[in-house]
């Protein structure tokens, strides 16, 4: 097998471009994992779009774009010459690589060991059988309401502000992946969970945990999939805060900020409100002539831009040019805005809701000064609205996005949020995911555990997981995922186990309702085996168990990060016991987050910007962690888990690749 630096590499790529005629299409090519674990030798695989294929340290390959490949070039990943780059290569010459020969071992063994892959090289992944069953592209996945991305935690930090530890979510990053659900049998309902177990040693403390994942599957044919006609209800908020730049703070303590040279216009420079009305003149394409749309723009008041009437009679381009031409001023009172946006329902309180979903989205900066934020005002307000079948989604624009008042609205049935960036993210959303984005399936789904050996310490994936108790797993809303390649995007949530003497059997009893209201319900009881120290039954556990150490981290360094500045800033927050090197003590028990964080509000609902910083003891954890980050990304093959690990490199303060 040859290997070959990405200059060579660039050169091979330019000079195949005279000979694209003898290479086959790629459009359908699988992905480098299910070619490998086919048995296909390393440099026989093929990758999309141009990409690179690379082998990491630890033997597993991935397809990369350029810049991607060039980054872990430096980290100890390799170039692969492959058949695709060159016709003319054929089987490696002399000793195969590791590679090769696990890739010729799982073919052979395969075979020997349905139940699971072995752990060579660190490397597992699902049966062949049930990645055989997955592969079947005929069904939609499901994912939990709530955030749907953590963009506005990764914009700061590339901004060089602190986050909110609000800003990341267990939900909000599993919706940026793809899980292999661990379902083994062909789903014919509406629902249909799968369960998935794993032994996993935390990082730090090196303590053998336990974890079981539920699988959100669904049999609904992607093909018959359809959603309804709509009410869809804009309010958009036009406050002064949202005239000001995406990259800047509205209420800014420290003062002007330098522009970034390399700052992309898209990214950087536009003013909020610019962003936003581009983004709903982009959407304006995605509505059919049945749909509805009305608009409401608030800022210190509210008023109706546009009364909710359908889109087949609208004239679409003007339309669009109006909605461009708004402009922001004024207070933020977001209680106005869903009042006005509200009102607009009443226009269609006959409509069938078999035929009809109704929903408000708010594009916001969620930074309300005016209005009473409580359960009585805007909260209460959205829950009603709920009751009525009128459900949320805000969209959060600006890394000043208060993902703190958010993370209140998006625990209401039916609701989610979104961070975005620039129109252009905005308009790709909308292309892949609006259709899904409104369409809530599922409701009030309630996992109960019966085990004298196992209860449920702690839930990540789901925006309700402060409901758990030792029996009793709540969410209330599952919306419709893309499922690729036998992986559904934000397709698990997970369970962390607190192990009993007992009985290691489980009987899991899941519960739920449709969008007419009628029960659903699952039951299985089985027993989950003494697998030794360390055990992923697929990569679908193991990729949830390594995320969701990296967002408990995340969140416990951004509150004592915060609550050290606001301390010695002479602020009122509470301080909490920290060593001396600023660091909580939670985490000399491994990677937890403490009962405290999540609980102290921020007092004001203005964000103001706080300087990014890390303590010297937090360096050091960031610096532990990311290395271990960085081999379970090898060993689970997903490249796209690149952009965590520059974010745990940046904040060990180590030099980007």
């Amino acid at each position: 097998m040859g290997r070959v630096t990405l200059p060579v590499l660039l050169l091979l790529l330019v000079a195949s471009v005279a000979s694209a005629a003898a290479v086959p299409a790629l459009a359908d090519t699988p992905p480098p994992l299910v070619q490998y674990n086919s048995g296909i030798p390393i440099h026989e695989i093929q990758c999309r779009d141009s990409r690179i294929l690379m082998e990491s340290p630890n033997g597993v390959p991935a397809c990369l774009y350029e810049k991607s490949a060039e980054a872990l070039q430096q980290r100890g990943w390799v170039m692969v010459q492959t058949m695709q780059d060159n016709p003319l290569v054929g089987k490696p010459s002399g000793k195969p690589s590791s590679l090769y020969n696990q890739a010729r071992f799982y073919s052979d063994t395969w075979n020997e060991q349905p139940e699971r892959m072995p752990e060579e090289g660190g490397f597992m992944q699902s049966s062949p059988q049930s990645q055989g069953l997955q592969s079947q592209p005929s069904s939609i996945g499901l994912t939990a309401g709530g955030a749907q991305d953590v963009e506005n935690f990764r914009k700061n930090i590339e901004n060089d502000f602190l986050p909110l530890h609000t800003d990341i979510t267990y939900e909000g990053l599993f919706s940026d992946y793809y899980f292999d659900t661990g379902a083994e049998q062909q789903c014919e309902k509406l629902f249909c969970p799968s369960y998935s177990y794993a032994i996993s040693q935390d990082p730090l403390s090196e303590k053998d945990e336990y974890y079981l994942s539920v699988g959100l599957n669904s049999g609904i044919r992607e093909s018959d999939f359809e959603r309804k006609k709509l009410n869809l209800v804009v309010v958009l908020d036009v406050s002064g805060s949202m005239q000001s730049a995406f990259d800047r703070y509205y209420y800014d303590q420290l003062g002007n900020r330098f522009e970034r040279p390399d700052a992309p216009e898209d990214d950087f420079a536009k003013a909020k409100i610019n962003i936003a009305t581009e983004s709903i003149a982009g959407m304006i394409d995605y509505l059919g002539d049945d749909d509805r749309l009305g608009i409401v723009l608030f800022e210190s008041t509210a008023h109706v831009a546009k009364p909710l009437e359908s889109m087949g009679a609208a004239d679409r381009d003007r339309l669009k040019k109006n909605i461009l031409a708004i402009h922001a001023d004024g207070g933020t009172n977001m209680e106005a805005g869903i009042r006005a946006g509200t009102s607009l329902f009443e226009a269609v309180r006959d409509a069938d809701p078999d035929e009809y979903e109704s929903r408000i989205i708010f594009l916001t900066d969620a930074m309300p000064n005016t209005d009473l934020v409580s359960e009585f005002g805007l909260f209460g307000m959205i829950e009603k609205n709920a009751q009525k079948g009128i459900h949320a989604t805000v969209i959060g624009i600006g890394v000043d996005f208060n993902t703190e008042l958010v993370e209140h609205i998006t625990k209401v049935r039916g609701a989610n949020y979104y961070s975005i960036h620039s129109s252009s993210s905005f308009l790709d959303r909308m292309t892949d995911e609006f259709e899904f984005m409104v369409t809530p399936l599922v409701f009030d789904l309630v996992l109960r555990i019966e085990s004298d050996g196992y209860s449920i310490e702690q839930v990540y994936g789901s925006p309700e997981a402060d409901l758990a108790t030792g029996e009793i797993m709540r969410i209330n809303t599952l919306f419709p995922s893309k499922v690729e390649d036998g992986q559904t995007k934000g397709g698990i949530v997970l369970l962390k186990l607190e192990r009993a003497p007992g009985d290691a059997s489980i009987t899991l009893d899941a519960s739920y309702r449709d969008r007419s209201g009628m029960m659903g319900g699952d039951s299985v009881t089985f027993e989950l085996e003494d697998r030794g120290t360390t055990f992923y039954e697929n990569t679908g556990i193991r990729k949830g168990i390594l995320l969701a150490k990296y967002a408990e981290l995340a969140k416990t360094w951004a509150f004592d990060e915060r609550a050290s500045y606001a301390y010695y800033q002479g602020f009122e927050f509470e301080r909490y016991p920290f060593y001396e090197d600023g660091v909580s003590p939670f985490l000399s028990e491994g990677i937890r987050m403490p009962h405290h964080v999540g609980s102290t509000p921020l007092g004001q609902w203005e964000r103001q910007s706080i300087p990014l910083s890390v303590s010297g003891g937090y360096q050091a954890i960031m610096g532990q962690f990311g290395d271990h980050f960085e081999r379970e990304m090898g060993s689970i093959g997903d490249p796209e888990l690149e952009q965590e690990l520059e974010i745990l490199r940046k904040l060990e303060g180590r030099p980007s690749g």
